[in-house]
């Protein structure tokens, strides 16, 4: 029955989260695994952040300078985007992006190993492979989607201060002071980083427990990698939803 499967799917996947913790130990290996992992998963995806950023950056403040001409309020448009940026977009997107970028690399990457017996073959040699091939992935997305958002915000408004100042015409000091005005540290700055950091773990553990587990053939790798992406885009837009209806009233 598809519900006895789904509840049993369910089960598995948290038993699996249960492990990768307890499987994350502060070992000299470990840690040459989660370094070699940040730049895997986060220095490499730096450039598709930034494009993004900047586009999103552009493309917000365009509809945004829009919208509020009718009310004569241009002037906010730095509001709206720090805003929007902070609470929704920024963390948002750049899970999505992310788990596009480093999401289906590790779910290849996992599901290539099983493939190839790597996964038997550590668990012959005595070796955890959820602590060796899970936890530095797990951790290393945790650390670096916060990072990856700030990176985003950070173009997204450089961009919108280009196109509103040098294009628009809009008064710079306005621009920095409006967005310095609307945006709180704690309620929209630190709860961006909050929720992204949710976001990255999500994305990792659903891409780490569908490759971990996918079927042994290159096309079982596939399949994994598809239903990895859609799977943690999904989680990640609604726990956006459910993080949004409590953390922002």
């Amino acid at each position: 029955m598809p519900f006895v499967a789904a509840t049993r799917s369910l089960g598995r996947a948290g038993l699996f989260s249960l492990s990768v913790f307890r499987a994350s130990k502060p070992t000299p290996d470990f840690f040459r695994e989660l370094v070699r992992e940040i730049y895997k998963i986060g220095a490499r995806s730096l450039p598709i952040i930034a494009v993004g950023g900047a586009f999103v950056g552009l493309s917000v403040t365009l509809l945004g300078y829009r919208a509020l001409e009718t009310y004569g309020a241009t002037g906010q448009v730095s509001a709206l985007l720090g805003l929007g940026l902070y609470r929704e977009l920024g963390p948002v997107l750049t899970a999505l992006l992310f788990v596009g970028r480093a999401g289906s690399s590790i779910a290849a990457e996992l599901g290539l190993m099983r493939a190839t017996d790597q996964i038997t073959a550590l668990g012959l040699m005595a070796i955890d492979p959820v602590g060796k091939a899970v936890a530095p992935r797990f951790w290393a997305a945790v650390l670096c989607v916060p990072l990856l958002t700030g990176f985003f915000c950070s173009f997204a408004i450089s961009a919108s201060y280009f196109e509103s100042v040098h294009v628009m015409g809009l008064d710079s000091g306005t621009f920095w002071q409006v967005l310095k005005d609307s945006v709180d540290f704690f309620d929209d700055f630190l709860m961006s980083f909050v929720k992204a950091a949710v976001f990255g773990g999500t994305s990792a553990l659903v891409a780490a427990y569908v490759g971990f587990h996918a079927e042994p053939t290159i096309e079982g790798t596939s399949v994994a990698t598809t239903r990895a992406v859609v799977n943690a885009s999904l989680l990640v837009l609604m726990f956006n939803f459910v993080m949004s209806a409590f953390l922002f009233r």
